[in-house]
């Protein structure tokens, strides 16, 4: 099974917001972290699914090593979260 990086972050006074850096423009949010969590399980799925859909090829997960050696990731946790099960096409 592959796994996206997703990046949580939390500023004061709002909620737990995740981004996915190989995945620009793919956010969500939750009140909670565990929230926050399912909510980019759901983010990640919806839009793998509606790239296969489109016959768009999926970017491959980039490595921990590769995300995080951008300073703008580094003041975000990162978490894996599962890409769906179906079988999409990626690209590097």
């Amino acid at each position: 099974m592959r796994h996206y990086i997703a990046l949580i972050h939390k500023e004061e006074g709002s909620d737990y917001g995740v981004s996915f850096p190989d995945l620009p423009g793919v956010v969500t949010a939750g009140s909670t972290l565990d929230e926050a969590r399912a909510m980019a399980t759901e983010a990640l799925t919806f839009h793998l699914e509606g790239l296969a859909e489109d016959g768009e090829a999926v970017p491959a997960p980039s490595s921990l090593e590769e995300i995080m050696a951008h300073a703008e990731n580094r003041d975000g946790v990162a978490v894996l979260i599962p890409a769906p099960g179906a079988e999409v096409k990626s690209v590097r």
